[in-house]
């Protein structure tokens, strides 16, 4: 082996000088940073070897760790060089070494004055003042120097298979193959490529590519992972994709567009990308541990798509190679944190003429109800005259009294003009609302809630309960009323909904006391002192109860009174639209109608003689029939789909971000300010520091690293490998790019063309080295076996979805319906149904839905399509920048036994057997469906071979055909970009 000195002899005599970025950062980053770095907490002898300043300083032992210019006098050669295992660095206990090599770049680094530069990635990219910059210039700059050549062109069969399964993600029919192959005109090509970019199939081909990023599943992971409605958002992604929205918008509505000005529908449902986090549901678990859970991953997805950085390592530490504070992350989650996540019911034009229809059909059925009435109208009026003499004595005055403080444990409440309060934000097992009234009213006999839907809560409310509960429920547990801190005593309570024991049919007092004691949402259960008891409402569209209590003793409003309100379950069950009101009635209790309707029973007032008409007739039994329609159809108005948002909280109610020491959800520390780390630009200074300004500030020129991090991204899945090999991981352990250059160039490129991703794809896929022939030589095995200098195509095995559909198209049944719902194409039964907790059925999908593109299978994250895990596709429970790429024998089995490509491989042979009388003939077809191009005549043999081997076994007819179809797509060159 060389001696230290004799490598570092051979590296100074090179004429290449060493370059920091690209020599001297990546060893100091894996071998040094871990105790000389960023981190504190983990620092050794008060040396930071990523700063010019401490390593130039002297140490906690006097010395001076680098001298430049002078490595002898530097302590960090001494001790690289050392063979004491005390004073050897990295220490043995660490397990780092570094190589002679490692070592000699040190030193020839400190010779040369152990320069300093900012990390690569770090900086803005470099426009290019080559003249001649393009891609081809920079790819062929580099092989010149390496002594190679580019490889000649691909035949015209392997070029259009590779740009129809790069651009759409299927293959060209042989009919699509044969057009461009005999279209000699010098613009083929080109039209070619356009007419691709076109094509509807290409944003469902890079949409897929986006969705490995945004963790898309249908499923919310997690105990039951119950099915979610987010699809909407998956179809907004093909839609932008397809309309070429340019990348910075196309970000910035996915991170913010609920706070764009005159946000549109489509503006909100892009927000859905920081709403597949996956949702904790089991019993017992604290709902804001687990959205704190959610806002780390939210971090940690936007560190690696728009930074290309590792930020979750920080959620517990200062990154131990980066510049990253463990403040720094909880600054970028406290930009990302002041949101509501709410279901938001899309409007289109067709539910809004649904909701026309609906409101007249309501109208006209409100119109029609008095002629419903037997009798006639004499009839009518003599029964509406006796039950306004009943209910009016039934009836009692109440007043609506406002809060002149309101207080909880997290829900943010605001007073509403109508009396109502509104409740929103964050909630918990255990909430607490204290209010405070005072009034001009003596006399006090009761007090009313009322509790009404409203349409920014959960299911419409009116409670706020999201998860594991009722959605849009409550639970009120406890009520307790003060008055100069002492308890102001509540004899009992009557609801509208109350189920009393009395009333159940089997009437033996053993099996009412036992009905009476499960009973728990009757309002008298929130009197007794017993948290697992209270009153409750479940949640929906027009539901209106209210809860009267008594008073023990008439209490006097003019001092003043405070209300305390418990919401305690085993799930957050806080009220979210209420309203309070007194009555000083002797014989106050829950009539069960509206408030207008009481007092103006209670008061006999004339002039709402309609309004109570109206109330006379929907509860009548003689139109007992007609109003139950009215009330279904009230209750049901048309809804929009579904779909899971994100909605900036108002600035009166903002959500505080904490840091939490080593990453702990219960050890939340200091407050943190919202902000992007230091090393890199800061946000704008005049505008609020919030998510729609973090958006934009991604797209600032001043940003380096989200043009390069993108078009690296789209260079990785052209060719195999991106231009920086760690696409998620632009940071100090990550290779230098292979050609800096060009990756600038392209990172300028983008900008300068808008952030077009249909122009940045055009510019790859016109280029020459995109174009080049794949075959490999001895010498380029020999020099560039993973071909990172690209001196010819690239050759991996395709994605999943792609081999899926590319089996599906060239069956011939590949369905070209887009959007929708999840579907489920056929897999094995055990997937779901022996690998799963809960209640879940596959069930197959039939018609067009059978043979969808494997875009819109449905995503179970517990539980993955079978095929596509096999083939390595992603489970949505992370993000995703690089699939990883495996050739296994399960692979190969799957092509051959799953039933899905059993049925394509069966609608394959039924095609060649109709298109073709000819051994030769159908072989040459199926050949073409599965490879495009034509097969050659010893192929041709092989596969005949096959046949009479086939034929041999008594195969015949479709079952033979079937066969020979399943052979043919199960060839390497099917699955593999050519």
């Amino acid at each position: 082996m060389k001696s230290p000195f004799l490598l570092f002899l051979l590296f100074v005599s090179t004429a290449r000088a060493v370059d920091f970025n690209r020599d001297v950062r990546p060893v100091l980053a894996q071998q040094c940073f871990t105790c000389h770095g960023m981190d504190d907490h983990g620092r050794k002898g008060k040396l930071r070897l990523d700063l010019s300043e401490s390593a130039y300083g002297q140490g906690k032992s006097g010395e001076i760790a680098i001298v430049p210019g002078k490595p002898d006098a530097s302590e960090v050669v001494k001790r690289i060089l050392s063979t004491d295992e005390d004073e050897v660095m990295p220490p043995p206990h660490t397990k780092k070494v570094l190589s002679d090599k490692d070592k000699a770049v040190l030193k020839a680094w400190i010779a040369e004055g152990a320069k300093y530069e900012t990390h690569w990635a770090y900086t803005p990219p470099n426009p290019s003042k080559d003249p001649k910059a393009s891609i081809d210039h920079f790819i062929r700059e580099r092989l010149e120097k390496e002594g190679l050549k580019p490889s000649t062109e691909a035949d015209r069969y392997t070029l259009v298979r590779r740009v129809y399964l790069d651009l759409t993600g299927l293959p060209p029919t042989p009919a699509e193959a044969d057009a461009f192959v005999n279209d000699k005109s010098p613009d083929a090509y080109d039209k070619l490529v356009d007419s691709l970019l076109a094509s509807k199939n290409y944003g469902e081909r890079w949409a897929r590519r986006w969705l490995d990023l945004a963790r898309y599943a249908d499923t919310n992971g997690f105990e039951k992972d119950r099915p979610r409605q987010i699809w909407p958002y998956r179809d907004w992604v093909v839609k932008a994709l397809n309309d070429d929205m340019s990348f910075d918008q196309f970000s910035i509505k996915q991170l913010a567009g609920d706070m764009l000005p005159n946000a549109k529908p489509d503006d909100l449902i892009a927000t859905g990308f920081h709403r597949n986090t996956m949702l904790n549901e089991e019993g017992g678990i604290d709902p804001n541990e687990y959205r704190f859970y959610a806002m780390v991953d939210r971090v940690g997805v936007t560190g690696a798509t728009w930074f290309g950085l590792t930020l979750n390592c920080c959620q517990c530490h200062t990154h131990k190679y980066d510049p990253i504070l463990h403040t720094d992350f909880y600054s970028i989650m406290a930009l990302l944190n002041n949101a509501n996540e709410p279901t938001y019911n899309i409007p289109t034009p067709e539910i809004a003429a649904q909701e026309k229809a609906h409101a007249e059909k309501i109208a006209k059925l409100e119109a029609e109800l008095p002629s419903k009435f037997p009798g006639g109208k004499a009839a009518m009026e003599s029964r509406f005259a006796g039950w306004m003499e009943g209910e009016s004595h039934r009836a009692s005055k109440w007043e609506i009294i406002r809060p002149t403080a309101m207080k909880t444990t997290m829900p943010h409440l605001e007073l509403q003009p109508d009396g109502f309060i509104l409740g929103s934000g964050d909630i918990s097992k255990s909430d607490v609302y204290d209010l405070n009234f005072k009034a001009p009213i003596k006399g006090v006999t009761a007090l009313r809630i009322e509790v009404a839907s409203h349409p920014s809560l959960p299911n419409d409310g009116p409670g706020l309960t999201y998860y594991e509960g009722p959605i849009g429920g409550f639970f009120l547990s406890e009520l307790q009323a003060f008055q100069s801190g002492k308890r102001i005593g509540i004899k009992g309570a009557d609801a509208t909904n109350d189920q009393e024991a009395d009333k159940i049919s089997d009437a033996s007092p053993a099996k009412k006391a036992a009905a009476a004691k499960k009973k728990t949402n009757n309002a008298s259960a929130a009197l007794d002192a017993e948290m697992s008891s209270g009153w409750q409402v479940l949640g929906g569209y027009g539901v209106q109860h209210a809860a009267v209590f008594h008073f023990e003793k008439p209490v006097d409003l003019t001092n003043g009174f405070d209300l305390k309100m418990l919401f305690e379950k085993h799930f957050a069950c806080p009220l979210g639209h209420f309203r309070i009101s007194v009555t000083t009635s002797d014989h106050a209790t829950a009539t069960g109608h509206p408030a207008d309707v009481e007092n103006a029973l209670a008061t006999n007032d004339s002039s709402k003689r309609d309004l109570l008409l109206r109330r006379f007739l929907e509860t009548a039994p003689e139109t007992k029939q007609a109003a139950a329609q009215l009330a279904a159809l009230r209750k049901n108005p048309p809804r929009g789909q579904p779909t899971l948002v994100m909605n900036e909280r108002p600035a009166s109610n903002p959500r505080i971000t904490h840091r939490y020491h080593r990453g702990e959800y219960l050890s939340p520390k200091e407050e943190v300010p919202p902000a992007v780390p230091a090393f890199l630009p800061a946000l704008p200074k005049n505008a609020p520091a919030n998510r729609l300004t973090f958006a934009k500030w991604l797209f600032s020129p001043e940003n380096p690293l989200t043009a390069r991090v993108t078009v690296n991204r789209q260079w990785q899945a052209f060719f195999g490998r991106g231009l920086v090999k760690s696409l998620e991981d632009f940071g100090y352990q990550s290779e230098p790019p292979s050609h800096p250059q060009l990756l600038d160039w392209l990172a300028v490129e983008f900008v300068k063309q808008g952030w077009s991703m249909k122009k940045l794809h055009r510019l790859i896929v016109t280029s020459a080295t995109y174009k080049q022939g794949s075959r490999i030589t001895p010498e380029l095995a020999e020099k560039d076996p993973e071909n990172i200098l690209l001196a010819r195509g690239s050759r991996f095995r395709l994605d999943a979805e792609i081999i899926r559909d590319s089996a599906l198209k060239a069956a011939g049944v590949l369905s070209p319906k887009m959007g929708g719902p999840g579907v489920f194409p056929p897999q094995p039964v055990s997937v779901t149904s022996e690998g799963t907790y809960g209640k879940f059925e596959w069930k197959v999908s039939e018609g067009d839905d059978h043979f969808r593109r494997s875009l819109y299978t449905f995503m179970k994250r517990t539980a993955p399509f079978a095929m596509s895990t096999t083939f390595d596709a992603p489970t949505g429970e992370s993000c995703l920048a690089r699939r990883e790429v495996s050739n296994s024998p399960l692979q190969a089995l799957t092509l051959l036994n799953d039933q899905m490509f059993m049925e394509a491989a069966q609608a394959m042979a039924k095609k060649v057997i109709a298109e073709s009388s000819t051994d030769e003939g159908r072989l040459q077809n199926l050949f073409r469906r599965c490879a495009t191009r034509p097969a050659a005549a010893d192929e041709i043999a092989m596969l005949k071979t096959f046949l009479a081997k086939e034929r041999a076994h008594k195969l015949e007819g479709e079952a033979l055909w079937t066969s020979v179809c399943r052979a043919a797509l199960n060839l390497d060159e099917t699955v593999t970009h050519p």
